[in-house]
């Protein structure tokens, strides 16, 4: 099985992160990141699964995509992590391809308390 794992610590409360992450279904924050989003179907986390995408994160070329997101109240501010599992004969493809893209997303929202 493989797996991502991104971090990120952003100087602000947590209860301001969760309201700027915790629609999924609304990433205006991550304008260039995400270019389209279909909306189809605990406290301070979500997860969510990929059906089909582009290249390694295909239909044909992964199974059982879970993402997840979990922020944690630190002494200054906000730790988040985005990770993510699934099955893959090319496992460190998948990696290379979503892992950026976890890393732009959490620069992105930490660009947002700048």
């Amino acid at each position: 099985m493989g797996h991502c794992y991104n971090t990120i610590n952003i100087n602000a409360p947590i209860d301001k992160v969760w309201d700027t992450i915790s629609n999924f279904h609304d990433l205006s924050w991550a304008a260039g990141v995400i270019t389209s989003l279909r909306i189809v179907g605990a406290q301070h986390s979500f997860s969510y699964s990929i059906d089909d995408g582009p290249g390694p994160i295909a239909k044909d070329a992964v199974d059982n995509y879970i993402g997840s997101v979990q922020l944690s109240q630190t002494h200054n501010g906000t730790f988040v992590e985005w990770r993510s599992s699934f099955e893959s004969t090319n496992s460190k493809e998948v990696a290379e391809f979503c892992d950026p893209i976890y890393q732009a997303l959490l620069s992105a929202l930490q660009e947002t308390f700048s």
